[in-house]
């Protein structure tokens, strides 16, 4: 069964148990300054968790496109991606466990046709705030009963290793999910509970947990051994973080579930490897077919598995409009990239070979889901190809820095000739300032020259490392101050200075089209309560003249003390009356439409605008979820404070508003 096939089953499954399909939200959120990446299909949804009422309804189905930062360094086992596609489905207050765990194993072994004699599953074991998941562990054992599975809760503390039962409980460590963790890191706001996931096995003649670094310990299913892969995580999200550190219950109970189509689609398929799935098999291939090292990927599929998982998520980013650069997302897009590299070096390929043998095939499996990657596929490769050619230009100099450094260290060997064997062995210590000074100069960020060095048989000590990472914090000053504020106000920080700036967004968005042209498009903005920024598209950097004019039409329609109301229609509907609409490929059957000015003048256009009609109550038409202020004369004055940048036609404004 394809990925493509288990995605519409999918699909089709929840809208035939009455939910409302929704479209993938971009990877970049929308006016979310929590974090910087969608990470989850739940995160876009956060107010309508909290109680807020979505325009199709209380029971939600979609399949998100996702990239988790932390896993990065996870990437090169046979189950850990940073880019993937989460299946979703949400019950806004509707209905909770009894329905949702029944209608996933449903799914599982009716639709996928998995055996549940291979499905395990866990349950969270309460805390001092929480109590025990019975209800779950009582579903469960009847679900496994109906199939002839008799079963008991086992406490994974005192199992001594048996797996003849198929229900575990676990500490919030494991079965308690929020987007920062356990409640004790939940900040005020969040909200979060208790979760189920189901895991399915792939047996123990694979022998994963004798070659792992937890053979020592008896094997259950979150041993992270390999030979389990958890394919799904419904989250009752019933709970939220209160300013006094305790949890207390939402005033609707949710259900939150997830399940990575990339570990569905191997668990169908009965293959413990993501990368055989066909997401990445012919990448894989064309890989092995250009190889120089004479290791194909049997032997050696570490990595192959970082290149074509690195290359796909670059390829998503830059799709949603994220540039290389040293700061953020384009940081961690850069990061992939030449990470991608260096492993396309430790396989004989010095060129851009990797690039454009894998391109294509990563590109492929997407072309009727995400029709928007195909059309963009000149705009990305260009901007992928700009960030190999450049680092491709400095790479050997960087590489051949990093060897002076170590070789003066071990005594002027050549690292790549020190003798192989357990690295901890050859641990040595060095000036972190310099490795970082090899960053600076020409382009090998720590983390990369420590990829390298492992690849010699050698690691930094730990003072090495300390001194990196002070460089680099001391670098990337201006993201570590954006980064300090992450989860500081919740998922999504809906108080009185962001919601202003969220509309002044609006204000600046047709500003720049009337005053630039409506050539200019929003591209990703990230608001915070001190300032907004906001990208878009254009080629040009913006004249003084421009910048205050821009200014001036914001502050206008604020001294004008419009209206802002919304209303809810369909898409064509929305588009029809003059919505803009720049998000993702597709939209929902029903939207938002928020309109500054007066709503009864539908007929208004921003032609009528550009033309010098200074009459015009209506000044902007946006497709959005909101929120925003109930009128603009409550704003203030609208400043400019910065014009810079990004590449690849796209230019970057910060601005506040004064009193």
């Amino acid at each position: 069964m394809t990925s493509s096939e288990i995605r519409q089953k999918y699909i089709q499954f929840f809208v035939s148990h009455g939910h409302k399909e929704i479209p993938s939200a971009s990877l970049v959120p929308e006016n979310d300054p929590t974090t910087l990446f969608t990470s989850s299909g739940m995160q876009p949804l956060v107010p309508y968790l909290l109680g807020q009422p979505h325009p199709l309804g209380k029971r939600l189905v979609n399949s998100q496109k996702s990239f988790r930062s932390q896993d990065i360094d996870e990437v090169g086992d046979n189950r850990h991606t940073t880019f993937f596609e989460m299946l979703g489905n949400w019950s806004l207050g509707d209905y909770f466990k009894k329905e949702q765990l029944s209608w996933i194993w449903e799914f599982l072994i009716k639709e996928l046709k998995l055996d549940p004699k291979k499905l395990y599953v866990s349950v969270f074991e309460g805390n001092k705030s929480v109590p025990k998941d019975m209800e779950s562990i009582n579903i469960w054992q009847e679900l496994f009963s109906q199939v002839g599975i008799d079963v008991k809760p086992t406490d994974v503390k005192t199992m001594a290793g048996k797996l003849n039962e198929r229900i575990f409980t676990y500490p919030a460590e494991k079965n308690w999910w929020s987007r920062s963790g356990v409640p004790e890191k939940m900040p005020a706001g969040e909200p979060g509970g208790p979760d189920s996931e189901i895991f399915y096995d792939f047996g123990e003649n694979l022998k994963l947990h004798e070659n792992s670094k937890f053979k020592d310990k008896p094997c259950h299913p979150n041993c992270d051994c390999g030979r389990f892969l958890e394919i799904g995580n419904s989250v009752f999200m019933e709970y939220q973080k209160q300013a006094d550190g305790f949890v207390k219950p939402l005033k609707q109970k949710n259900v939150d579930f997830g399940g990575g189509l990339e570990r569905l689609t191997a668990a169908v398929n009965n293959n413990p490897d993501v990368f055989k799935s066909d997401f990445f098999i012919e990448a894989i291939k064309s890989l092995e077919a250009i190889r120089k090292s004479g290791e194909i990927y049997s032997k050696d599929p570490k990595p192959y598995r970082i290149i074509v998982d690195h290359l796909r998520a670059a390829i998503f980013m830059v799709a949603d409009g994220v540039a290389p650069s040293n700061k953020e997302r384009g940081y961690m897009l850069r990061r992939l990239i030449r990470r991608a590299m260096v492993y396309s070096r430790k396989l004989g390929m010095v060129g851009d070979e990797w690039l454009s043998n894998t391109f294509a095939q990563l590109v492929v499996p997407y072309i009727k889901v995400y029709p928007y990657i195909e059309q963009k596929v000149p705009e990305i490769n260009e901007i992928i190809t700009q960030e190999v050619d450049k680092f491709r230009k400095t790479i050997e100099e960087g590489i051949k820095a990093l060897k002076k450094i170590f070789g003066r260290a071990i005594g002027g060997i050549d690292p790549e000739k020190v003798p192989q064997g357990n690295i901890s062995n050859n641990i040595i210590r060095i000036d972190g300032n310099e490795v970082f000074r090899i960053y600076e100069t020409y382009g090998l960020a720590p983390e990369i020259s420590q990829e390298i060095m492992t690849g010699w048989g050698l690691a930094f000590d730990n003072k090495t490392m300390k001194e990196c990472q002070e460089a680099m914090m001391k670098h990337q000053q201006q993201s570590r101050t954006a980064a300090k504020g992450m989860f500081k106000g919740g998922l999504q920080d809906q108080s009185e200075a962001v919601i202003k700036l969220h509309t002044a967004t609006h204000l600046l968005h047709q500003a720049l089209r009337l005053t630039l042209g409506n050539n200019v498009s929003q591209k990703g903005s990230n608001i915070t309560a001190e300032r907004l920024r906001f990208d878009f598209s254009h080629t040009q950097k913006l004249t003084p003249e421009e910048i205050t004019k821009v200014e001036n039409l914001v502050n206008e329609q604020i001294k004008k003390d419009l209206p802002v109301s919304f209303a809810v229609m369909t898409y064509e509907e929305a588009i029809k009356k003059g919505a803009l609409a720049f998000f993702g490929e597709r939209y929902p059957e029903k939207v938002k439409v928020y309109t500054v000015g007066n709503p009864s003048m539908d007929s208004a256009s921003s032609s009528q605008a550009s033309s010098g009609n200074k009459d015009l109550r209506v000044f902007s038409k946006e497709i959005c979820g909101g929120p925003h202020v109930e009128h603009t004369g409550i704003l203030g004055k609208f400043k400019i404070i910065k014009e810079e940048n990004l590449g690849a036609g796209l230019r970057r404004i910060y601005g506040k508003l004064e009193k």
